[in-house]
């Protein structure tokens, strides 16, 4: 019986003819992101139409979660966490949204924090427990920063550049008028278990003092202390920043600049896609992040790999794509990503990133690390001993020869 909403089973085959990407007819991805109608969890002579209630929006963005490749297996934690689905704290001026541990558990040493302010909005003077590293999307923000010496640091960031601050560094982030959307960025924080709510804001603090112990810590009468808020502003709405912002310093400038120009490093161009990587050998006050952009054309694969020491948090900028996450011990579990998604791959954990759209898969690797690591699973191959290849993978020396002894990061199809 056909339906009114015209249901369409995909078997494995329509992968090659919806992106025009070669599967293999057991693991094919059942890939729906521009296919005008319903997913099901079938594939090739596996499973069965649903007949209950479906949300179908869901099931066409994770086709590998409805109707997992046949080399899936065993268990591996959630994977994916959507910015779409944290809950958003809505300010005059903007809003801030998160992700941590209670959205994502297997997301241990990392969480994130997607936010936008309005032109001259103003994420007020605030610290951390933890450093904050972030990565701007959209717009220009004016950060400002004084550092233990008294040192201070002003800059203009823009998109695609990055900041980073020490932790329990104090700091300010303000919406130029660059663009007249203000600006949103990416914050990153080595602490799977921190939360935006639970920082350090000086009009938070500032309403906890007595006023008689204000005026005597600022010199200054207690009547000047009348207007200060009964609680914190976290985002406020204030006028753009001037050009001439800067704060005459007898202490000096940070040593160490604050910011990075990442948007003016030209990434390695690879065959089917590009890479660029920033850890402290090049952002030296960046100790405790390291990441990588990168970018995946149609059909091009990041290459099989693990990160030996550090968890990867991957944040998807643009396209999508699809992780197959190798746990050890025959677990292993496919996932769906689109932009705005976040992904989380233990260190260790053998993965790809395939892309299975038409368009440039962009996204971001972060690892809460100095310095940015790989293996590579094609050079490990290619420099072990050929016949001890053999003997493990049944290789012929043809397909021995032709494994590179360099990492390709992006592999183009074939």
């Amino acid at each position: 019986m056909v339906t009114p909403f015209k249901r369409i089973i995909l078997f494995a085959c329509l992968a090659t003819t919806v992106f025009g990407a070669p599967a293999s007819s057991s693991s094919s991805t059942l890939t729906v992101g521009n296919w005008d109608g319903l997913a099901e969890p079938v594939r090739g002579g596996l499973g069965a139409p649903i007949l209950g209630p479906q949300n179908m929006q869901l099931q066409q963005e994770n086709p590998d979660i409805l109707a997992p490749p046949t080399t899936d297996h065993g268990s591996v934690p959630n994977a994916k966490w959507p910015f779409a689905l944290s809950s958003n704290r809505l300010q005059t001026g903007g809003w801030a949204r998160e992700q941590n541990v209670n959205a994502m558990p297997i997301a241990t040493s990392m969480a994130g924090v997607n936010m936008r302010l309005e032109p001259g909005a103003v994420r007020e003077l605030h610290w951390h427990k933890t450093s904050e590293w972030a990565y701007v999307i959209k717009g220009s923000t004016q950060i400002t920063s004084v550092d233990q010496d008294g040192r201070s640091y002003i800059s203009v960031v823009h998109p695609g550049d990055l900041w980073f601050f020490p932790a329990g560094i104090p700091h300010s982030l303000q919406a130029t008028a660059d663009s007249p959307d203000g600006s949103e960025f990416l914050l990153v924080f080595p602490s799977g278990d921190f939360s935006e709510d639970s920082t350090f804001q000086v009009t938070d603090w500032l309403a906890h003092v007595p006023k008689e112990v204000l005026a005597k810590n600022f010199q200054l009468n207690i009547t000047a202390f009348d207007h200060i808020p009964s609680r914190e502003l976290y985002i406020f709405p204030s006028n753009p920043p001037t050009s001439n912002a800067v704060v005459s310093n007898p202490q000096g400038q940070v040593p160490n600049p604050f910011s990075f120009p990442w948007s003016k490093v030209r990434p390695t161009k690879l065959n089917g896609g590009s890479v660029k990587i920033i850890d402290s050998t090049v952002f030296n006050i960046s100790t405790t992040i390291a990441a990588a952009e990168v970018t995946v054309e149609p059909g091009a694969i990041r290459e099989l790999h693990w990160h030996p020491t550090q968890d990867e948090w991957t944040y998807y900028l643009s396209g999508q794509g699809r992780v197959t996450v190798f746990a050890s011990s025959s677990n292993a579990r496919t996932f769906d990503y689109q932009s705005g998604d976040i992904g989380y791959v233990p260190a260790t954990f053998g993965h790809y990133v395939e892309n299975t759209g038409n368009t440039t898969l962009r996204f971001l690797e972060i690892f809460n690390a100095d310095r940015f690591q790989d293996i590579s699973l094609s050079q490990w191959l290619a420099l072990t001993p050929p016949a001890l290849v053999k003997a493990h993978l049944g290789f012929s020396d043809e397909t021995i020869a032709h494994l590179s002894k360099t990492k390709q990061i992006v592999i183009g199809p074939a």
